[in-house]
């Protein structure tokens, strides 16, 4: 399958997970060997302290709730990496039906059931996919996934933004195509992308208000972006072979983007036609990404510290609770050599 944006969108998982794993599992060891060294240093304190007879309740209590208040705080700085391994954006995926060659058809992915009756020349909004690899059948209505007509796999990155298109003119030639979308905008303007996916048509150019915004464009690829302010246009589409122009109207609402596909046969059937799909745009800020779902809840990638700085300031309060006792019971007696009134004996 070819990817149209860039070269290659699969990316080895392994060494990400095997870089965390290695990260968590010296988080670990650290941890232990810290609550090695604090317990013992506590065990030789606390030694130290019936050897000249304190109290018999206090250090022991002590003692316990500092402990324990160690072991809090280890659980939780230990469970944090966990967390933000798990936070990953989604991929977001739409596809469009541009194969004469197919009439309606159901769209199974990883074996699932997930656009059905659909026809040709539909295009889908975006879909949240978890990213990595992702198997996608396209079957003739009621056969089911194992009489695929096609059957590929798309791999998909986390926060990246995709069109898919089923194309093919001959059910023995079917694949799919994918493109890469960008839909960051200034905010107030819009923008405007053309997508040739009519087999048998020479290049395509384009121009609004004599003014040129696509030149050659040939099958199977996507023109760049074209921000225009928001209004109403008349797009004149040359075919350069056979020779054919097209008039192709669109609205261009500020804040968003629109995508113009040519689709169908230009001698044949299904005819040529120009299906056009419109969606919020995001605004051009570096860590807006490319999600074209602007109701989507956002996905933090950010360790979770929920409960760590409680733990913290339970581990400091029983140190300074410690402490303050051990200097109450035995500067006094180190100083004078006398037993304090509340020194037990």
């Amino acid at each position: 399958m070819s990817v149209e944006g860039i070269p290659n969108v699969s990316f080895p998982r392994w060494r990400k997970y095997a870089g965390l794993l290695e990260n968590y599992l010296l988080t670990i060891s650290n941890c232990i060997t810290m609550l090695y060294t604090f317990t013992r240093r506590l065990y030789l304190s606390f030694k130290e302290a019936t050897t000249l007879k304190r109290s018999n309740t206090v250090t022991p209590f002590m003692y316990y709730f500092l402990l324990l208040s160690v072991v809090l705080f280890i659980a939780a700085l230990v469970g944090t990496p966990a967390t933000s391994a798990s936070a990953e954006s989604p991929a977001f995926v739409r596809i469009i039906h541009a194969s004469p060659a197919v009439g309606t058809a159901d769209v199974f992915v990883d074996g699932n059931r997930l656009l059905s009756d659909f026809g040709f020349g539909t295009v889908t909004g975006y879909a949240t996919v978890p990213p990595g690899p992702h198997k996608v059948q396209i079957a003739l209505v009621g056969r089911g996934p194992g009489a695929s007509a096609i059957n590929e796999t798309l791999n998909v990155s986390p926060g990246v933004a995709y069109t898919v298109a089923a194309l093919g003119s001959q059910v023995s030639h079917l694949t799919l195509e994918v493109f890469v979308d960008d839909n960051q905008l200034n905010p107030g303007m819009a923008k405007v992308r053309f997508y040739h996916l009519s087999p048998g048509t020479g290049s395509v150019n384009a121009t609004t208000n004599g003014q040129e915004v696509i030149q050659g464009l040939n099958y199977q690829q996507a023109s760049s972006y074209v921000a225009v302010h928001p209004g109403s246009y008349t797009f004149s589409v040359d075919v350069t072979q056979p020779s054919a122009q097209f008039s192709v109207p669109a609205t261009l609402q500020a804040n968003t983007v629109t995508s113009e596909f040519a689709v169908g046969l230009f001698n044949g059937t299904p005819k040529i036609q120009f299906v056009s799909s419109q969606v919020p745009g995001v605004p051009g800020l570096p860590s807006t990404g490319s999600d074209p779902n602007p109701t989507a809840a956002p996905v933090s990638t950010q360790p979770s510290t929920s409960g760590l700085w409680e733990m913290l300031a339970l581990l400091v309060v029983a140190t300074v609770a410690l402490f303050a006792w051990r200097f109450k019971y035995s500067l006094p007696w180190k100083l004078t050599g006398k037993r304090t009134v509340d020194d037990p004996q």
